[in-house]
């Protein structure tokens, strides 16, 4: 009877424990609308204060430069991409992976856009550039990232028990290789600035594209693509998809680029000298297989063939901008705390979200380049969120591209009606809170109002 007495007491301790832990973990969401919230407050702030200056340029006055870095790891690292692989080794290189960067100046302003064939720019890298930039002459400010999003490249690059998952076993030392490739690859590229037009196009491919997420849900179908021509003749071409790079199957686990690493070797070998590809507004956005093949290369070959060859229909009809606009800024990205949920009404509290994901700043990059408006976010932007800021752009004179993965990252942002839905994207990698979808696009909105 005594041990009974000590073991109820024993147990009745160990639920008081238990019930103060899940208490000092979990909460409830907050669902204030975000225009009532200090965050809202403060970006209305940042852009009331911002200078944006406009110049008008004669034709030819934009210089550009190019290069591209191989930052292929010295030895196996962890793939980035697939939890299920748990951090595995990559057992081979099937296509080396490289940053490529393209330097751009008119006289006043220099600034530079460089896309990595990396999961995301990782915001540890980023951390490491803010300084490690500053020997370029271009600095972080001026610099707009984006990132190919395969989930076969190189991982180790994120602390945190989620970074481990999605990437394997953190090792400062490819933080430090990966930010060493981009400064190369941004003095590099300013080694032979050119005068240089640019001109922009975009055509529609439904067939490569798809919502993974919601069978109801729409997608963003357009192939972007800006064209820079120098006076020597030589050509770049910037491309952005929004479908994910996940063709490469979990189970094939070794180093490559995707899709987006065929399309710009396609291009290097027929439509250009040089060319880049950013993911675009990739949530909730999937690769649509149109053959039945057991190899994922053959695959991965199809999704590029068809994109080059609507890039091919695009050159055809492009026209470079007459007096082209040059503008580059970087504002911090006000947030709610981040309540990463465990169900669709509980969250974990803002400190456990740092202790497993880590706490870094992030930004809104934004970059006016004759009438093409990119701008820049720190997560997977989804698709389906696009047409209306697009409508918005077009009644200013702008054409908007979209990218995700700019050196930060805050998960999803997803449209605000599936907020409530028990799905991957909208549940377990929506992160900083509900109403982002409308705050977001806000955002662009104001940008657009901005730089127009």
């Amino acid at each position: 009877m005594r041990f009974l007495k000590i073991l109820l007491k024993i147990l009745g301790g160990l639920v008081a424990l238990i019930a103060v832990v899940l208490v000092c973990m979990l909460t409830t969401i907050d669902d204030t609308p975000y225009q009532e919230m200090p965050y809202y407050q403060q970006w209305k702030t940042q852009m009331k204060e911002l200078p944006v200056r406009k110049q008008s340029l004669g034709v030819n006055q934009l210089k550009v430069g190019w290069a591209k870095v191989n930052f292929t790891p010295k030895s196996p690292t962890p793939t980035a991409g697939y939890g299920v692989r748990r951090g595995a080794l990559y057992t081979s290189v099937h296509d080396s992976i490289y940053v490529r960067a393209v330097v751009i100046e008119n006289g006043d302003t220099k600034a530079a856009i460089v896309a990595a064939d990396l999961l995301i720019i990782p915001p540890a890298v980023t951390e490491q550039l803010k300084e490690k930039l500053k020997a370029t002459g271009i600095p972080f400010e001026q610099v707009y990232f984006g990132a190919t999003h395969s989930h076969n490249s190189m991982g180790g690059w994120s602390e945190g028990i989620v970074g481990k998952l999605f990437g394997g076993e953190f090792n400062e030392a490819n933080v430090t290789w990966i930010a060493d490739a981009i400064v190369k690859a941004v003095q590099s590229a300013q080694k032979d600035l050119q005068p240089a037009t640019v001109a922009y196009n975009q055509l529609a491919d439904t067939a490569r594209v798809r919502n993974r997420a919601f069978d109801e849900g729409t997608i963003d179908p357009f192939v972007r693509t800006m064209q820079f021509v120098r006076n020597d003749g030589q050509k770049a071409l910037l491309c952005t998809y929004a479908a994910h790079s996940t063709i490469m199957s979990s189970d094939n686990i070794v180093l490559s680029r995707d899709y987006p690493g065929v399309l710009v070797d396609s291009l290097e070998k027929g439509e250009a000298n040089f060319a880049l590809f950013m993911s675009g507004a990739v949530g909730s956005m999937g690769p649509k297989i149109g053959i039945e093949s057991d190899s994922d290369f053959v695959k991965v070959g199809t999704e590029a063939d068809s994109l080059e060859s609507d890039v091919q229909k695009q050159l055809t009809q492009i026209q470079p901008f007459p007096n082209p606009v040059f503008q580059m800024v970087t504002l911090p990205l006000p947030l709610r705390q981040p309540v990463p949920r465990v169900t669709t009404g509980l969250s974990m509290r803002p400190w456990v979200f740092h202790w497993a994901f880590g706490d870094y700043p992030n930004y809104v990059k934004a970059m006016r380049i004759g009438n093409v408006l990119m701008v820049g976010f720190p997560c997977d932007f989804s698709g389906e969120l696009v047409a209306e800021m697009s409508a918005y752009a077009e009644k200013k004179g702008l054409q908007l591209m979209v990218t995700s993965f700019n050196g930060g990252y805050i998960g999803y942002i997803t449209p605000d009606k599936y907020y409530g839905r028990d799905t991957y994207e909208t549940l377990t990698m929506n992160w900083f809170g509900p109403y982002n979808g409308a705050y977001f696009q806000e955002i662009v909105r104001d940008l657009i109002d901005k730089m127009s």
